[in-house]
């Protein structure tokens, strides 16, 4: 008992058990409909035949009498030998006087209407299952005219026969697709399972295996590859955050607590608690604007934010923030110039305008004094491009993949208390936006896109 129910727990049976279930279901019930079918079709031609012959016989009696009904039956039961056709006439008393029955059937009354009973041939003696109809003549006669239902009978058990083999054909059919059905499936399942068991073993570059064929499956594996590809990213992504955050972070905590120790220092005069104090403030400044430039990071990388989108003028946008940065560009000499196509898009304007901004400071921190910084905006096929080109020394070509890494900074002489955190932050967004960051080096001057699609 037990391992019948084992058995009923299993999907894969399950699915096979409900396969044959629909299959004979659906078996049994045409062939249901083909048997009542045939049997209707065939009931209602003999009836046919048979009341026309009556009626047929009926006016032989009217024109003729009984002299010419007699000959008519005569002459039929001669040539009804291979038609399996059955007459009978009798008297007023019941006495035979024409057809090839034996005698009138017991209980039966002349004009009762369609029967359906055994009765006795005269030429072979034998009983045989008759379907008749009969009337009585306005002498007094009866009158039975029938159709021997043995080939009808023979028909219905061939007919059976038929239907009892088509069921066992069908339920074998049905096993061996269900068997088909779920081996397909349960393969596929398989391989997913598997790859997830050795996913959450710590192999994160495992993928599931794609058979080449495009179907519906294929298509689900592609997908659930991408998102273990975007998973892969995120959590690597995380780990480099994690690994910064213990390394960076280190130092300026490090000084915090020398500045407050030397705080607690009695022997400090008040100028030097002064400044003490005011480097430390500075530090917690810092420390509190790399954590804030995390949580954004973070949140964009979740994509946080989405249900914020609507419809942003790149163009407006990329000339507000040009505005707002020349007279920060003037002060070092240094021509901002803007050049935008109209643009719209489905996005976050705050963030948009962060990620834009984070290339503006970038670029004027790097660009010497005397030279141009250019913003542009463009269209390169389905995707909008949002370019910054300073005309600064550059980055080694080696450096250039780091760029978009958090607390990456190259050159730490001219950081300015910057964390490293503003291109990571560049990166999300556009990733946030279904995009992507890149930078290129352009002789002179780095160029640094936010590449955005039109579908964002």
């Amino acid at each position: 008992m037990a391992k019948p129910l084992v058995l009923m727990r299993n999907a894969r049976t399950r699915l096979v058990l409900l396969s044959m279930v629909l299959s004979t279901a659906m078996t049994v019930a045409v062939l249901a409909l083909v048997y009542v079918t045939a049997n209707r079709t065939i009931a209602g031609e003999t009836r046919s035949v048979v009341t026309a012959e009556l009626a047929g016989l009926a006016d032989e009696y009217q024109r003729l009498g009984v002299i010419g009904l007699l000959t008519a039956i005569e002459r039929r039961s001669q040539d009804a030998s291979e038609r399996d056709a059955l007459y009978l006439l009798t008297d007023r008393g019941g006495a035979v006087l024409a057809g090839n029955l034996v005698r009138w059937p017991p209980g039966v009354t002349a004009g009762s209407g369609w029967i359906e009973l055994d009765l006795i041939r005269t030429e072979s003696g034998e009983s045989v299952p008759v379907s008749a109809a009969s009337i009585r003549l306005p002498g007094g006669e009866g009158l039975l005219v029938g159709r021997d239902a043995s080939a009808r009978r023979q028909f219905d058990r061939v007919l059976l026969r038929s239907v009892g083999l088509a069921l066992l054909a069908a339920l074998a059919l049905s096993l061996l697709t269900g068997w088909l059905l779920t081996r397909l499936v349960f393969s596929r399942l398989k391989d997913i399972s598997r790859t997830a068991g050795e996913i959450v073993s710590g192999d994160l570059g495992r993928r599931i295996p794609l058979r080449g064929t495009g179907d519906e499956f294929d298509r689900m594996a592609a997908t659930l590859n991408e998102m273990l590809d975007r998973i892969e990213e995120l959590v690597g992504h995380l780990r480099t955050t994690s690994n910064s955050i213990a390394h960076d972070l280190r130092s300026p905590l490090s000084r915090l607590r020398q500045r407050v120790e030397t705080l607690t220092d009695p022997d400090r005069e008040p100028d030097e608690r002064g400044a003490d104090g005011a480097r430390a403030l500075a530090e917690v400044d810092h420390l509190l604007r790399v954590f804030s430039q995390l949580t954004e990071i973070s949140r964009a990388e979740a994509g946080l934010g989405r249900e914020e989108f609507e419809p942003v003028d790149l163009a407006a946008l990329a000339r507000n923030l040009g505005e707002f940065y020349e007279p920060v560009a003037a002060e070092t000499g240094v021509t901002l110039t803007v050049e935008a196509k109209a643009a719209t898009l489905p996005g976050h304007p705050a963030l948009l305008a962060q990620a834009l901004s984070n290339l503006l400071d970038n670029a004027l921190r790097y660009a010497p004094a005397g030279s141009t910084v250019s913003l542009t905006l463009s269209e390169i096929g389905t995707n909008v491009v949002l370019a910054v080109r300073d005309h600064g020394p550059g980055v080694p070509e080696e450096d250039l993949s780091r760029l978009a890494e958090p607390f990456v900074t190259l050159d730490p002489s001219r950081t300015g208390g910057n964390s490293g955190l503003g291109l990571a932050l560049v990166a999300a967004i556009a990733r946030m936006h279904g995009g992507s960051f890149e930078a290129e080096n352009r002789a002179p001057g780095l160029e640094a896109r936010l590449i955005l699609p039109r579908g964002a």
